[in-house]
């Protein structure tokens, strides 16, 4: 993998996403709005995974998405809400397949209101976001959600399946992010292009983008796990080699490594962890170059998502969907 420069980063996330501002104003309405329910519990923990500082990064992108293809309307607004559904929906099912304490520097709901309560209320926002498609009435979007959401849980049972195995190969890891998380960030991208009735050409190269943008982003999540600030990222750094997560700056590190520590790392992989281990691990990658190796993987990544946009009119929108991969970079520089 060849080096990748990239622009310094001048704009913060709040600068970037300014031209969706008031449709995103709408959206977290809506949100709002449609989470409402006569079961108090449901209320109660939506409300606290949806409001407990995420950025909306997968909305915000189908915003952009659709401004850059001209127009934004109502169906906008209610399907950037129903990405956010399903991604809170994942969330809390994540967080009790991996008996997470903590994510965005809270408390996970499942560890407040136990597993059943989380798995039920990621139901709710699944079902809830089914019943906001049909609303639309586009058999396009209900293809593109329905595809979505099935491949989102085959990563989800891939990563499963994948836990506690140091044997896994980084096309094994690409293949797991791509279903898990990268695919719901190309189903916005898309989704902003069908709604906009835009060309084809024009909705594979946002659907492009987004995969490529969905991909970076779960890199650079994974080479923060073992590099990152706990209290920037919201998480404990080495969670991943904690939950048996075998991720790209592990898999470059063990190919890099003597045996005797790569046999280390591999009993850690397949054992529990303690504290004092995962932090000899991490001390052992960053005597690689593991996390460099990862960076670079994300930069060409985001470089991919940049010329992706290449044929689209320059808009305002299209200049913050650039900016955004940016900001991705700026997170691991």
């Amino acid at each position: 993998m060849q080096n990748v420069s990239h622009e310094p980063m001048e704009h913060s996330l709040e600068q970037i996403t300014a031209p969706v501002d008031r449709d995103m104003d709408k959206v977290n309405a809506f949100i709002s709005n449609e989470l409402r329910s006569d079961i108090v519990l449901i209320n109660t923990i939506s409300n606290y995974i949806i409001s407990n500082g995420g950025k909306r990064l997968r909305p915000i992108i189908l915003l952009l998405a659709a401004g850059a293809c001209g127009n934004t309307t109502a169906h906008h607004i209610s399907l950037a809400a129903i990405i956010e559904f399903i991604h809170t929906a994942t969330l809390l099912h994540d967080d009790v397949v991996d008996a997470s304490e903590l994510r965005r520097g809270q408390v996970t709901a499942n560890d407040v209101w136990g597993n059943q309560a989380s798995v039920l209320v990621g139901d709710f926002l699944y079902s809830r976001a089914f019943q906001q498609m049909v609303k639309i009435n586009n058999m396009r979007v209900m293809d593109i959600l329905a595809d979505t959401t099935n491949m989102i849980a085959e990563g989800e049972v891939l990563q499963l399946m994948n836990s506690h195995n140091a044997g896994i190969t980084e096309n094994d890891y690409y293949e797991t992010i791509r279903r898990k998380t990268a695919i719901l960030f190309q189903a916005a991208c898309q989704l902003g292009a069908v709604i906009s009735n835009t060309s084809r050409s024009t909705e594979q190269a946002l659907a492009d983008y987004g995969l490529n943008m969905g991909i970076a982003f779960q890199l650079i999540d994974d080479v923060l796990d073992y590099s990152g600030d706990a209290d920037k990222t919201g998480k404990n750094i080495g969670d991943d080699l904690n939950e048996g997560k075998t991720t790209l700056p592990l898999i470059r590190a063990m190919k890099m490594l003597p045996d005797t520590e790569k046999e280390y790392i591999v009993d850690i992989i397949e054992n529990e962890a303690s504290p004092e281990q995962i932090n000899r691990v991490i001390e052992i990658i960053n005597r690689t170059d593991a996390i460099d190796y990862s960076k670079q993987h994300a930069l060409a990544y985001t470089q991919r998502a940049t010329q992706a946009l290449t044929g689209l009119s320059n808009t305002k929108f299209k200049k913050s969907m650039l900016d955004l991969s940016g900001f991705f970079v700026s997170r691991v520089s």
